[in-house]
């Protein structure tokens, strides 16, 4: 296997500190048996409305579908 050196991505920035890991992934969402679906749910509270309208976050902006997620301050 090739040694890793360099991740070229766009990231996606997160301005905040301190997240609640209950944010990061609900959960409700952890009682599944695979690890899938953990993506779908991501910030879920922050991302969607009860109604699972999407709220106004960075998450649900299609520029950043596939992006690296920087949980870091800036």
């Amino acid at each position: 296997m090739e040694k890793f050196t360099q991740l070229n991505n766009t990231a996606v920035p997160l301005p905040m500190e301190d997240i609640d890991t209950d944010q990061i992934i609900p959960a409700r969402f952890l009682k599944a048996t695979t690890r899938e679906g953990f993506g779908e749910n991501l910030f879920r509270d922050w991302r969607y409305e009860q109604d699972n309208t999407p709220k106004d976050f960075i998450l649900n902006n299609k520029t950043y579908d596939g992006c690296f997620y920087n949980f870091r301050p800036l």
